[in-house]
């Protein structure tokens, strides 16, 4: 009888612990969403909603650049017109409270590829760093 309950009680440890991480990677997509939502539709305020006020934003084209996220892609957004825009969502990895996401927005000449770094903050995911190469599309494609 000892050994059934024990194996109840992992059993149920168990399922506890795929379904808090099934709803863990829910609520990840929709963060990686609002993000996404801002770079396709041109809507600066999803930023806020995908990212934590201090996040970052890094790349390297001619020189490296760090800065603000939500600065940096509202500014973007705000200064061009949105363009037709293939997104998808690579992978995404969680352990615990943090977790990471790769995502690739495409261009007709070239594609974004993104990394993101998020945390858990009381209860919320937020992108906390971004980092990402550009992708230049051959002429054969």
């Amino acid at each position: 009888m000892k050994k059934i309950f024990f194996v109840f009680t992992l059993i149920t440890i168990f399922m506890t612990q795929v379904q808090a991480q099934n709803n863990d990677l829910q609520l990840i997509e929709k963060t990686i969403n609002y993000y996404l939502d801002g770079m396709t539709t041109h809507n600066a305020s999803s930023f806020e909603k995908a990212f934590h006020p201090n996040a970052t934003m890094k790349w390297v084209e001619k020189k490296y650049e760090d800065v603000n996220a939500i600065e940096a892609l509202s500014e973007y957004v705000n200064a061009n017109d949105p363009i037709k825009t293939k997104t998808s969502i690579m992978a995404i990895n969680i352990a615990g409270d943090a977790a990471n996401a790769q995502l690739e927005l495409e261009y007709d000449t070239f594609s974004y590829i993104d990394f993101m770094h998020l945390l858990k903050i009381d209860g919320n995911w937020k992108i906390v760093s971004k980092t990402y190469s550009t992708k230049v599309k051959s002429t054969k494609e």
